[in-house]
């Protein structure tokens, strides 16, 4: 019997997926088996994230429970140290009155908590990955695929296996912002270090350097803006999935905005978003000041 589908029969127009109860029994099937192994392992896994909860909990506690002059004095001195500019410092200070006058200080620190650690475990993994791709052809065409699906990959998708794995908590919102913010680090390494002048690498062979010494004194030196920037997007990653992140039990900001979303509370999430934003430009600008301060410096030494 001929469709509406071109005039062809039905065949042609449904293609063939498999029957509901066969999808049925291989969905039952790895589901059971995944979630017996997680079972099996939980003593493991609860141990090897142990640490990153006492790290966390740690942080956000000096964050939350220092006095938040003292917070704001360290806060500006950081982004003076970075940027060397009084207009990125008073800029930083504005924005941050204007969180604390707003009443969401302890929630913003309790995000700062979370990004820290998140951009420290990025860069912590992202950095040896991305020197090992540099130094192998063979490892960078093993590592690009992987890292153009988690790029492409939706970040609520982050979630699934996480929470399957490890549950709902802070800890399996900070690894899926791990995850998910790695990638630019990894990349831009790996770049930062292929473009290093190979006449550069020459003079350095010729005075005896061995692999390791041109990696720590010539070639990760001289690449230190990509690495800059490449934290710097790192960054802007961790604060973009904090929000998606606090579906599964991450507090601070993101909670709100989430909360905000869910209750239609406009002003609740304008907010909210008004301090991630200011969070991310003060991020922004202090790293990319300071990496266009190693790009001069980098200049100068060349000349």
């Amino acid at each position: 019997m001929a469709s509406a589908c071109w005039g062809l029969p039905d065949a042609f127009c449904q293609f063939p997926a498999m029957d509901g109860k066969s999808l049925l029994l291989m969905r039952r099937t790895i589901d059971g088996t995944f979630r017996d192994i997680v079972r099996s392992w939980s003593g493991a896994i609860d141990a090897a994230t142990a640490p990153l909860q006492i790290a966390l909990n740690a942080l956000e506690r000096a964050f939350t429970s220092t006095p938040w002059i003292v917070v704001l004095a360290l806060v500006l001195a950081i982004v003076w140290a970075g940027s060397r500019s009084w207009r990125i410092v008073a800029g930083t200070a504005v924005a941050m009155l204007a969180i604390g006058w707003f009443g969401l200080w302890r929630d913003t620190m309790v995000t700062l908590a979370m990004v820290s650690v998140c951009t420290a475990m990025a860069v912590v993994i992202g950095l040896p990955i991305g020197i090992a791709a540099a130094r192998s052809d063979r490892m960078q065409r093993v590592i690009n695929p992987v890292l153009d699906v988690m790029q492409t990959l939706p970040s609520f998708v982050y979630l699934i296996p996480v929470v399957v794995i490890f549950g709902i908590g802070k800890v399996p919102g900070m690894i899926a912002v791990v995850i998910y913010a790695v990638p630019p680090m990894i990349r831009l390494t790996n770049l930062g270090i292929r473009l290093v002048d190979a006449q550069v690498l020459e003079a350095a062979e010729a005075f005896g350097s061995s692999g390791r010494q041109k990696l720590w004194n010539v070639q990760l030196p001289l690449a230190l803006p990509a690495l800059m920037t490449g934290v710097n997007q790192t960054i802007m990653m961790a604060l973009s999935m904090v929000v998606v992140a606090s579906m599964v039990g991450v507090g601070g900001l993101g909670k709100n905005v989430l909360q905000a979303i869910n209750n239609q509370f406009f002003t609740l999430g304008f907010l909210n978003g008004f301090a991630l934003v200011a969070i991310a430009i003060i991020f922004d600008r202090t790293s990319q000041a300071f990496g266009q301060r190693l790009q001069q410096y980098r200049g100068a030494a060349h000349d």
